[in-house]
């Protein structure tokens, strides 16, 4: 894995309504402990500014920061506690929201010095696992390969057209290349979004973006994953779609989008 330069926009500062609760205790995350999941994960999170939650041993009160810049292959990571305070020498947990559906959370134990270029950052080896808890549980339809599944709409004026990788009953997956990114970030609205769900379905839906994911293929080269909910989808729109998914043979449990 490479790091990726892709041009998307990244959230401000983290506030303090911000701040997210560690998994609790009767939930059941899964445990990832591949590296290069764990890199795509920090630096989904590096790309879009999403808030990282802190929480030093015996604290009360979290801290909050965000993922600077991430190394996959030392492999380390940068976190920046900018506007906040870094933690004391020890053990603390870090949590962050992916895409909005599903939370990352785990540990790290070191001295949390700072970096000689900022006395805010401080570097971080890779957690050797991370738990994730995924909330989405919206049956997945992956399109078909040969058949058009577009999502059409306007940003800064310009009309994109891009393919659609999966949809289910709470959103749709889009690939673009990191250029046709421009503009967008987690947390914007499109409005307006014609989706064409093979040759006889056309719906038309509000769109809000939750995941920016870079990746690479041998055949395309750089690659972003767009995962969008639906913000506004009228109820007739929204059984038509149901109907669409609960018929697809296809139809399968997803990971967080």
């Amino acid at each position: 894995m490479t790091e990726t330069t892709a041009p998307i926009d990244r959230k401000g500062p983290p506030k303090p309504n911000d701040a997210l609760s560690r998994i609790g205790s009767t939930a059941e995350p899964h445990e990832m402990r591949d590296p290069f999941d764990i890199g795509e994960a920090l630096t989904a999170l590096s790309l879009s500014g999403e808030p990282v939650t802190v929480f030093p041993s015996g604290w009360i009160e979290p801290l909050l920061a965000r993922i600077e810049s991430v190394d996959p292959e030392l492999p380390d990571f940068v976190i920046d506690f900018t506007g906040s305070e870094r933690p004391p020498a020890g053990k603390a947990t870090l949590v962050a929201s992916l895409g909005g559906n599903a939370k990352l959370q785990f540990d790290l134990d070191q001295s949390w010095k700072p970096l000689p270029s900022n006395k805010m950052h401080v570097a971080a080896e890779f957690p050797p696992s991370c738990l994730v808890l995924n909330r989405r549980a919206a049956r997945r339809v992956e399109t078909p390969v040969g058949v058009h599944y577009l999502a059409t709409f306007r940003i800064k004026g310009a009309e994109m057209e891009l393919p659609l990788y999966d949809f289910s009953q709470s959103g749709v997956g889009l690939r673009a290349t990191p250029e046709q990114c421009f503009g967008l970030h987690v947390g914007k609205k499109l409005d307006g979004v014609r989706l064409q769900l093979g040759p006889n379905l056309v719906i038309m839906a509000d769109l809000e973006v939750r995941l920016l994911r870079p990746f690479r293929t041998f055949l395309l080269g750089e690659q972003v994953q767009i995962g969008c909910s639906f913000s506004s989808i009228s109820m007739q729109m929204q059984q038509t779609l149901e109907r669409f998914v609960t018929s697809r043979p296809a139809a399968r449990r997803a990971a967080a989008r």
